[in-house]
């Protein structure tokens, strides 16, 4: 298995810092969760049941076309490994860098019992990868490096791919943001937006969209993600994650959280402020680029891992890429015992931990 962000532990040991005095700056996670009513008892004594609203609040929350199919998952993460088993051994070309557990999927996962054949391209290569491969497989905004493709560009890929009957396979886990702050409507083509209201329509059956509720909710425990896709494709899916894959308790979290649209709009606008007052704390160091969830550094292999490690030894957990030579900062902490009160990202640039990251930044920039 891969290792991903939030290895708290392991870090707690490796360097001699109690857990509870770590801030956590390694996962890309709304440090202000959705504020959950009480989940009501028959949730959790029930088995879970697919006409409960869910899946009618996700469409609505991602715009999703009428005709197109909608499955909730235990997390994007499910759709990521079963769908490389639905498709016959194919050309797959993955954008690099990207969330690596699409490149590892595709290459540990047969389709019909042969191997994919994997190749990867560079951002600005999407419309020739497209036209060569069977499939493509890409993060909008991306991770780790927050690259970002206009919503014409994806569309132009989608019909290149779809006209051999090929995949345009888009992660969408940290739009939410920049889908919530855009001015334009969801569906026209030549906004620099979304494409989930495109996902499965006539008009698009190739273009498969996957979204996760734990990023701009902050509701990575409840385990919940969702994926737009042609329902003929929907039904093997479903057919592969069998019955019930969502738990009952998670399901009603993730239908209050998708409802709510004041909290949503709020939360984007409190990100978008806290994402650029983190992106200037760490322009002077280096290229920075993000989203509303994270912002990404770019120093090289050896000094990525000298600020990784400078960091670590003052408990501040960051992500480290070594061999791209980058460093992903998700924000502040609001759980962590010296953030502020509030839990707002919009007041955590004046809190203790962000304070805390700013002298730890300094004193790098000292030593450097």
């Amino acid at each position: 298995m891969l290792e991903h962000g939030g290895r708290l532990h392991a870090a707690s040991l490796r360097y001699g810092i109690p857990r509870q005095d770590w801030l956590d700056l390694s996962t890309g996670i709304n440090p202000a969760v959705y504020p959950l009513p009480t989940i009501p008892p028959e949730a959790w004594q029930r088995l879970p049941e697919g006409d409960d609203g869910l899946e009618a609040a996700a469409r609505a929350a991602y715009g999703a076309d009428p005709a197109a199919a909608l499955l909730a998952l235990p997390g994007s993460q499910a759709a990521i490994q079963a769908l490389p088993a639905l498709r016959p051994a194919s050309s797959v070309a993955v954008l690099a860098p990207t969330y690596a557990e699409h490149p590892y999927a595709w290459e540990t996962r047969t389709g019909h019992g042969s191997s994919h054949r994997l190749a990867t391209f560079a951002a600005d290569g999407l419309l020739e990868a497209a036209a060569r491969h069977d499939v493509v497989v890409l993060g909008n905004p991306n991770n780790p490096d927050g690259t970002r493709f206009s919503r014409a560009a994806l569309l132009d890929a989608a019909r290149l791919l779809q006209a051999r009957g090929g995949w345009l396979v888009v992660d969408e886990a940290f739009a939410d943001a920049d889908s919530l702050a855009g001015g334009a409507d969801a569906t026209d083509a030549t906004d620099d937006g979304s494409v989930a209201p495109f996902a499965g329509s006539p008009a698009y059956p190739g273009l498969i969209v996957l979204r996760s509720l734990g990023k701009f909710y902050g509701l990575a425990g409840a385990r919940v993600g969702f994926v737009l896709l042609a329902p003929a494709l929907a039904a093997r899916l479903a057919e592969a994650l069998g019955p019930w894959p969502v738990a009952g308790p998670s399901r009603w979290a993730a239908r209050a959280a998708l409802a709510d649209g004041a909290w949503q709009r709020r939360a984007a606008a409190d990100l978008g402020r806290a994402a650029a007052r983190l992106a200037s704390l760490l322009a002077p160091l280096g290229p920075v680029a993000g989203c509303a969830l994270f912002q990404t550094l770019t120093l090289g292999p050896e000094q990525a891992t000298a600020l990784y490690d400078h960091l670590a030894r003052r408990g501040l957990l960051a992500r480290l890429f070594a061999p791209q030579g980058r460093v992903r900062f998700g924000l502040p902490s609001a759980t962590s015992a010296d953030s502020c009160d509030s839990g707002d990202p919009a007041d955590l640039p004046h809190s203790a931990a962000w304070q805390r990251l700013a002298r730890a930044l300094d004193d790098f920039k000292a030593l450097r």
